[in-house]
């Protein structure tokens, strides 16, 4: 086995994600899945992240970005490739070919710029919003997201029906996406929801949208709203042609099939209890689809609401490396385990008074040292209601004294029902004292004002009248030989 570069270790001691596992899949079926910026932006993320394929990630990906036109991605693939192996032939800059596709991309540039104009000046709408279009198409391929944000949203004021509308805020989406603007990508989500469109139009973009608003949903953390978009994708996306970049279809240029099987099913493990999972995730006859695309998560999924929570948990830490390569899911890894490592303690707790640190992690197939700070983690937030015995290595429920409970739910209800009739004898005396407000029949339109003047005098009264009811009550109390043992007896 080759020695690990010194990248890698200076990496590791400063903090950043180095993954060391081989993942399952092979690099090149896996990286032909996709196609536009998110092929680079892979590659480039395994690259300065796996110690088993930087070398063939970033040489890949210093090709295809040869192939394109950003010369400023081509350039952070290089100078990658040369801090990891600065030996290699490729880590060193093509001057010739930077030179040249700076100026075709100039020119290009420029050529867009000029027709656009043109189009302005002759103010045909459609002419206007396919010269935007084209600059903003032009300026996404070469990595310059900022101008293409900008090209894009100027086709707004030439835009005369929905489809095109919607194909706009599809382009803005988009980039959004390869921003990483979360919040912009669920925007333009919900403006694409509110147009007006056919239902084929609507049909068409539903697997996108939920893709999209999915992603941006895990992407802050809100693991469950995630799963419900994911988990309600179209099936459609299944049919799309991955290599053929005309297809409506496919979404290849932000995930695919398998990315939606994958974080939906991760999110659902995270945030559903076991019948949420059972009803939302494998009773889900179109999600089903996706799941049959990765078989393992399908089957994590049912180790957990069958509670063979050991099974579930093991499926999951063979592919963690593989989860970890992931440019959207690697940030997250780690509190999606968490959380589904802790509904499963909680579960897997819940029958017992006390239980071993050995028995748990023999059960989570984990060490005792593992298991131990999990559950220090979770007393400390409230995830569980137990406490940790560390001489002994025991954990322990939290014993409820029932027979105190039952007694201080009594006594709470005894004097609600107490202040209940106290009030209710109140309103009684009132409006046996004729302190009630009524409004007169035929005087329906009297005004706000003199209803709230009547009932400020009627307040009014009440106060004043007060102390006379409740000594009422008291002398007709003592006259007619209430016992002082009862519940409404004179208070001193």
């Amino acid at each position: 086995m080759a020695a690990e570069p010194p990248y890698f270790e200076e990496a590791r001691a400063a903090g950043r994600l180095i993954v060391a596992e081989s993942p399952k899949f092979e690099l090149d079926a896996y990286i032909a899945n996709y196609r536009g910026v998110t092929r680079l932006n892979r590659l480039h993320h395994i690259g300065i992240t796996s110690t088993q394929l930087y070398l063939e990630a970033l040489k890949s990906g210093v090709a295809e970005a040869k192939r394109g036109k950003d010369v400023h991605k081509y350039q952070t693939l290089v100078s990658a490739l040369y801090q990891i192996v600065p030996d290699d032939p490729q880590a060193t800059l093509d001057l010739v070919w930077t030179d040249r596709t700076t100026k075709e991309v100039k020119a290009e540039t420029d050529r867009l710029e000029l027709e656009l104009k043109g189009y302005k000046n002759n103010l045909i709408k459609e002419s206007i919003r396919m010269g935007c279009e084209d600059l903003g198409r032009h300026y996404h391929l070469i990595g310059d997201l900022p101008n293409a944000i900008k090209a894009y949203s100027k086709e707004r004021d030439s835009v005369q029906t929905p489809a095109h509308m919607a194909i706009m805020n599809l382009h803005l989406m988009h980039v959004a996406i390869d921003q990483n603007n979360w919040l912009g990508v669920q925007s333009h989500v919900h403006k694409l929801r509110n147009l007006t469109q056919t239902p084929t139009e609507a049909e068409r973009a539903q697997p996108k949208l939920c893709a999209a608003m999915g992603l941006a949903q895990m992407a802050t953390g809100n693991y469950r709203d995630a799963a419900m978009s994911l988990l309600a994708t179209d099936p459609r996306m299944l049919q799309a042609r991955l290599d053929d970049p005309n297809d409506p279809d496919a979404y290849n240029e932000v995930v695919t099939p398998n990315d939606i099987a994958v974080y939906g099913g991760l999110c659902a493990l995270a945030s559903m209890n076991r019948n949420e999972l059972q009803i939302h995730v494998l009773g889900n006859s179109a999600f089903r689809n996706y799941l049959e695309l990765e078989p393992h998560i399908r089957r994590a999924i049912s180790f957990f609401v069958s509670s063979k929570y050991s099974a579930c948990l093991t499926i999951l830490e063979s592919y963690k490396s593989d989860y970890l390569l992931d440019i959207y899911l690697h940030r997250h890894v780690n509190e999606i385990y968490y959380r589904i490592r802790s509904k499963a303690i909680v579960q897997y707790f819940i029958p017992f008074s006390c239980v071993t640190l050995a028995a748990l992690a023999t059960a989570f197939n984990t060490d005792e040292t593992t298991i131990e700070r999990t559950l220090v983690n979770m007393i400390e937030n409230g995830t569980l209601d137990a406490r940790i015995d560390l001489e002994e290595r025991v954990l322990l429920a939290q014993q409820i004294d029932h027979r105190r409970q039952v007694h201080e739910e009594a006594l709470a209800m005894a004097k609600e029902y107490e202040r209940t009739v106290q009030l209710r004898l109140l309103r009684m005396e009132i409006i046996h004292a004729g302190l009630e407000v009524k409004v007169p029949k035929g005087q329906d339109d009297l005004s706000m004002s003199a209803i709230n003047n009547a009932r400020g005098n009627a307040r009014g009264n009440a106060s004043n009248m007060a102390g006379d009811i409740f000594k009422g009550m008291e002398g007709r109390g003592k006259g007619k030989g209430l016992r002082s043992g009862g519940m409404f007896s004179r208070r001193d």
